[in-house]
């Protein structure tokens, strides 16, 4: 999505459904609908991708894809590792009709190693990595951070710095290489601060025991009205202005206090910020020099001036209407991304790109019903 927001031509590439494993197809249920779960995350993720469907089971089919393979840039696969061998589009043999290509694996613990082949979702890797131990308040359980961490963080964006990486080398070799992005190593890496302390230092982590899992002057505070402002006074000079505006100038030695004098701190705050509305407390405190932010509901986001000046809002023509869709997020002054088209419904471009490299109406059929 972000490639192609960027002027990227993505073809995605969807099995039959007919060929769908009954495993992959989900079940209806009242409370978490598979499949429509699945359509939403279709539309949200697919825009400005064409879109067709490859029974690769079919000799046939896997000949068209070695022809598109020929041109392609890049190549990203999310695969189980070993299934693409077995299915005859592995990189070693797309490499020989394209040796400039960059392939590209995504899987939860990389290509190789003894969890390679081990089923997973964003809360496994980032237990396996270490992150969630760390998230969630002292004595509780963990709290799991929605998929933002090994999902989209750890594996997706680390893909496209990956890719970006190849192509830059590409251009001084001439050689297109292997890309190997595991979500679980992607996770790690976003550990790299604390893992360098526990390493070398010897320091222990656990949740409500990391600088950032919230302390008096790092914390999100109840206000007035029922909702919530957020205040990030990591720094000593924040942390002043803090207590400055609390009327608390006695709390300022004691921005990294334990014990009975943090819970005295963090109890007066409490209190403090029950006064006034959130959105009264923004108006006082971003004139403070304090670091401070609306706690919004995803949909009190899009109402929000910044993000509204950021145009991190987009509205976009859909087969049934207007649909509205989070903004690209990179900013670019000479080549800025664009949404230039809704997701496809899958196959959409199936014809077309298949009469693009040559095939002939006899070659549709015997593909399959486009």
């Amino acid at each position: 999505m972000i490639l192609s927001d960027f002027g990227a031509e993505v073809i995605r590439i969807e099995r039959p459904v007919e060929v769908e494993p009954v495993s992959q197809q989900g079940v209806e249920h009242p409370i978490w609908n598979f499949n429509k779960t699945r359509q939403v995350a279709d539309k949200a993720l697919n825009r400005n991708k064409k879109s067709m469907i490859l029974n690769f089971r079919l000799e046939k089919a896997r000949q068209v894809f070695y022809e598109l393979a020929k041109t392609a840039d890049v190549i990203v696969e999310g695969f189980r590792p070993g299934v693409t061998k077995r299915l005859g589009i592995d990189y070693e043999t797309i490499k020989g009709g394209n040796p400039k290509v960059i392939y590209c694996s995504m899987s939860g613990y990389g290509q190789d190693g003894p969890y390679a082949n081990l089923p997973g979702h964003d809360i496994n890797y980032i237990s396996v990595g270490g992150v969630l131990d760390m998230i969630g308040e002292s004595g509780k359980p963990p709290v799991i951070p929605l998929n933002f961490i090994a999902d989209w963080s750890g594996a997706a964006l680390n893909t496209v710095i990956g890719i970006l990486l190849a192509i830059t080398a590409r251009d001084k070799t001439g050689r297109g290489q292997y890309v190997d992005i595991s979500y679980t190593d992607g996770v790690i890496s976003l550990s790299t601060l604390f893992a360098y302390n526990c390493l070398n230092n010897k320091v222990s982590y656990s949740r409500g025991n990391t600088p950032l899992s919230g302390t008096p002057g790092y914390n999100a505070y109840e206000t007035k009205d029922k909702k919530y402002i957020s205040i990030g006074c990591f720094e000593p000079w924040f942390w002043e202005n803090l207590c400055l505006l609390a009327g608390r100038e006695d709390f300022i030695p004691y921005q990294q206090t334990e014990g009975e004098k943090e819970q005295e701190i963090y109890t007066y705050f409490k209190q403090f910020f029950l006064t006034k509305t959130r959105d009264e407390w923004f108006d006082i405190i971003k004139e403070k020099n304090i670091p401070v932010g609306n706690v919004y509901t995803l949909d009190e986001v899009f109402s929000d001036p910044q993000v509204l000046h950021r145009q991190m809002l987009v509205e976009l023509d859909g087969p049934n209407g207007k649909e509205r869709a989070a903004g690209v997020g990179i900013k670019l002054t000479d080549t800025p991304g664009e949404i230039r088209t809704p997701a496809p419904s899958p196959g959409e471009h199936t014809r077309e790109i298949l009469l693009s490299i040559g095939c002939s109406e006899d070659e549709l059929k015997e593909l399959g019903s486009y």
